[in-house]
């Protein structure tokens, strides 16, 4: 057990983070997500675990508290990234119609799949499953369309965080069904519960940043990112749709002129409540990008290879692959038109995937489903978007020099015509 002692660990835990830092490197130069290196960087270290007699530690409660974490982390520095602006509100309402029309079509081309070729699974149980598996993947998609232009990488922003948050609401909407107690009037507990969280949300963002922007310690912005992952912890404990917590938050003090007007204005000290939110974007990414490292590489060690050589898993994910671009395609085309371009491409699945995956209820859960069926949906997807933006990119190339090169015919022509105007 050597290699668990407490050197061993800071080293491993350095050469992963500096590891993770060249992925992101590679991953900008190539359009490969850093997501998939990280996971083959796990199984590596599975095939040595293994080889050591390590295999056997249980990493999955590691795993669940890093996928909490990495979530309020990367829904945070989403909602800091969105601008409320006049100009802002016809595409954030189509970002957020895509993304809910997509979830709940992609949830329901899943359902059948599933019910098809998977004979022990349900309907309702199906409903469980399929819904991790239509959620778009912000923490891969946000870092990954950073090329793109402002129109077209806005747009994913905002999609895959609105397909984050509705997928997450509908995931412990369905889960909660299985509890009766919990959810006795179904629909109508539920809307009262999302009106009890927003409420609570803005009404508690509103405070935060007041009572924060008079600390005047140094030390004050992990405070306050305990202080907000404290609340959705106890917004969990309540049944609240918490993620609604960490959204309102970042979108208050990422538009605070936009929310302090009047006189609430006057509560507010805009200089301070700046350097707030300055200083929480930079530690809010940096905080992201270690978590999401870990959970990657954690994922990877907790994986089973031997399922993707099932004929059944590469069936059902070839068809759920398909079914959620056919889809995507309809969508896309009635909302944006012939432009889709790679956004019909951009749509991986990711961290919530597997974090809803292993919160599914116990009564629920359903043995003849093969874990390989999550792995190899969130590889194809993957490398669809990377072949995708690979191709823009090279596309956007031919097209800039082109604009840029005059045939030497056109050249020749237009030279008497610049000495008329000059005399």
């Amino acid at each position: 057990m050597e290699i668990l002692a407490s050197y061993n660990l800071i080293i491993e835990a350095s050469a992963i983070i500096i590891l993770s830092f060249i992925f992101s490197e590679l991953a900008r130069k190539t359009n490969v997500p850093s997501v998939l290196m990280l996971i083959a960087l796990g199984i590596l270290l599975k095939f040595g675990l293994d080889a050591l007699g390590l295999g056997s530690i249980d990493f999955l409660p590691i795993l669940e508290v890093l996928g909490i974490v990495g979530l309020i982390m990367i829904v945070l520095e989403a909602a800091l990234e969105l601008e409320l602006k006049p100009t802002k509100i016809i595409p954030i309402a189509k970002a957020l119609a895509i993304a809910l029309i997509g979830l709940l079509a992609s949830t329901w081309g899943a359902v059948q799949i599933l019910c098809r070729f998977i004979p022990e699974m349900s309907v309702e149980a199906a409903w469980i499953y399929a819904t991790p598996l239509s959620i778009l993947s912000s923490a891969i998609i946000i870092p990954s369309v950073s090329g793109l232009s402002n129109q077209k990488k806005e747009f994913h922003i905002y999609e895959s965080t609105f397909s984050d948050i509705l997928g997450i609401m509908l995931f412990y909407f369905l889960a909660g069904q299985w509890d009766a107690t919990e959810h006795s009037n179904g629909l109508a507990d539920f809307f009262g519960n999302l009106g009890l969280t927003v409420a609570i949300s803005v009404i508690g963002s509103y405070l935060i940043l007041l009572i924060f922007q008079n600390i005047r310690s140094q030390v004050k912005l992990f405070l306050l990112i305990a202080v907000l992952l404290l609340l959705y912890a106890l917004g969990k404990k309540m049944h609240l749709s918490s993620l609604i917590i960490i959204l309102s938050f970042g979108l208050v003090i990422a538009n605070m002129q936009v929310f302090f007007r009047g006189r609430l204005g006057r509560w507010l000290h805009l200089e301070r409540a700046t350097s707030i939110y300055e200083g929480l974007h930079t530690i809010t990414m940096e905080t992201a990008f270690v978590v999401r490292t870990f959970f990657f590489v954690i994922f990877g060690l907790t994986i089973s290879l031997a399922s993707l050589g099932n004929i059944q898993v590469a069936l059902v994910s070839g068809l759920i692959v398909l079914s959620i671009y056919a889809i995507r395609f309809v969508i896309l085309r009635l909302f944006l038109g012939k432009d889709i371009i790679p956004q019909l491409f951009v749509a991986p699945r990711g961290l919530i995937t597997i974090l809803l995956f292993y919160d599914i209820p116990k009564a629920a859960e359903v043995p003849g489903f093969e874990p390989g069926i999550l792995l190899f949906i969130i590889i194809a997807t993957s490398f669809i978007m990377t072949f995708a933006l690979v191709y823009d990119k090279q596309r956007a190339g031919k097209a800039i020099r082109k604009a840029h090169s005059v045939p030497v015919g056109s050249v020749k022509w237009k030279a008497p015509v610049v000495r008329e105007e000059e005399d």
